[in-house]
């Protein structure tokens, strides 16, 4: 193991040296993570802003197109062979088609390549010519990234943390009790932990649908080829003094520890050790609509996502990342066309909120984050109606549900996030003093013009935070 962790040392260091030689002296490349809690719609985001960045003509707050120093974009192969193409064309197809639909969802890790032609700014402008900075786009489910939490606890740690944060959620009322009533103590009985496994699998799925962000271990909902193997078969179980061996706990732990070291460090050592700026798209509506818990637990998860960019508390993360850490952290909350615009600003600093604490150690750590609302794709227009003698600011669109034009008022957020958060953080089961409604839109048709991208909201200010300074 000794042997087999220096190896791994030694190749990321090597990696690390070869990506900064190539930065430095060949062509740049910057290597950006996106990821996405439940229903984020990263993918949405991939497609536009590539789509954006090749015909920028809605991206005026990216500085170097607005300085016109950006002659061309254009996509290449990606570099790594191994990884899955994104589709973007077919992502694209989708959203452009006569009959405009959202794309699916992607389920694994994915990559894409685009490359910018740039002519250099300052005083080296007139000496230097123009040089190709590549953007390396990689895509993975959030779950992936929230599993990075795992490597810092047992299987007991675990177990107590899981068992307690769940069960007042009816959702998990079925597994709680099958796990509770189960003797861990027994010698280990297949079918016993494989319907253990189903059970928790089971309320996993239920709790990302009901708007709940951590769902880990996040290969449970995304299996793939592990999808049936004893590294997919645990659960957590109520605490034991001294279980004795081969008994169905020892062999619980023993299969997490093995979902550590053979699905989550590999993950980390070949993708996320990589990347050099990263992008967290967040359902923040979805989860305020969900109620209290549902915003409760987003931060919590995005208290574990920023857990994962400070290496030095865990001795494998620090021996792999060997110096080289994420430069910027972007958290983005999605859908802000859902809201009329004077609304905007709450939703920022919502979710400024949501991430404070653990904003503030990324940033000792020396990553610069950011908070931002922003819509990928822009579904809706915005209106002002008149209503029991009020005026309210709406938005109209096409319903994903039955395809009809509708006008929708969500509710008014608060302008302090403290108003959210407090209930949240005392553990209320539903909002007392508000109503906030959601509805699901389907993208809007389109007709582009030349040179013009999809239209969004603050993607160009995203790309600006995100790539703008290698620009």
């Amino acid at each position: 193991m000794v042997i087999s962790t220096l190896a791994d040392t030694l190749t990321r260091g090597f990696d690390n040296v070869t990506d900064t030689v190539s930065g430095a002296f060949l062509e740049p490349v910057i290597r950006l993570g996106v990821t996405g809690l439940a229903r984020s719609g990263k993918t949405v985001f991939i497609t536009s802003l590539v789509a954006n960045l090749m015909d920028r003509g809605r991206m005026p707050g990216l500085l170097a197109q607005s300085e016109g120093r950006i002659l061309s974009a254009y996509l290449q192969p990606q570099p790594d062979d191994t990884l899955p193409r994104f589709a973007y064309e077919s992502h694209l197809g989708a959203l452009t088609a006569r009959d405009p639909h959202w794309p699916d969802s992607t389920r694994a890790i994915s990559e894409l390549r685009l490359s910018l032609k740039v002519r250099p700014s300052g005083l080296l402008s007139g000496l230097q010519g123009p040089r190709t900075v590549h953007l390396d786009i990689v895509d993975y489910p959030g779950e992936w990234l929230l599993d990075l939490g795992l490597l810092e606890k047992s299987y007991t740690q675990w177990s107590e943390e899981t068992l307690n944060r769940i069960k007042s959620r009816d959702s998990a009322s079925e597994f709680v009790a099958l796990a509770r009533a189960e003797d861990a103590s027994q010698p280990l009985d297949e079918p016993r932990a494989q319907a253990l496994a189903a059970s928790f699998t089971k309320y996993l799925q239920q709790a990302r649908i009901a708007g709940f962000s951590d769902c880990t271990p996040g290969r449970f909902l995304l299996p793939g080829d592990l999808a049936g193997s004893p590294v997919l078969t645990f659960a957590p179980l109520p605490p034991q003094s001294s279980p004795p061996r081969k008994s169905l706990w020892r062999e619980m732990e023993r299969r997490f520890e093995a979902y550590k070291s053979q699905v989550v460090k590999p993950f980390f050592r070949e993708h996320f050790s990589r990347i050099d700026r990263q992008v967290v798209l967040v359902d923040a509506l979805g989860a305020i609509h969900a109620g209290p818990q549902a915003v409760e637990d987003m931060r919590q998860a995005m208290t574990d996502i920023l857990g994962s960019f400070r290496p030095g508390r865990n001795a494998f993360l620090s021996q792999l990342w060997r110096g080289k850490r994420v430069e910027k952290i972007l958290f983005a909350a999605t859908k802000a066309d859902h809201l009329h615009h004077t609304q905007h600003a709450r939703l920022t600093a919502i979710m400024e909120a949501l991430t404070r604490d653990a904003r503030d150690r990324a940033q000792f750590a020396g990553a610069k984050t950011g908070a931002m609302s922003i819509a990928s794709l822009r579904a809706t227009v915005e209106e002002t109606r008149q209503h029991d003698g009020a005026t309210l600011d709406c938005v109209r669109g096409t319903l994903l549900d039955s395809g009809k034009q509708a006008a929708f008022y969500p509710g008014e957020l608060p302008s302090d996030p403290a108003h959210l958060l407090g209930p949240a953080r005392q553990g209320a089961e539903q909002w007392l003093d508000a109503d906030y409604q959601i509805m699901r839109f389907a993208p809007a048709r389109l007709s582009l013009k030349p040179g013009m991208g999809p239209p969004h909201i603050r993607l160009d200010r995203a790309a600006q935070f995100l790539i703008g300074d290698r620009l």
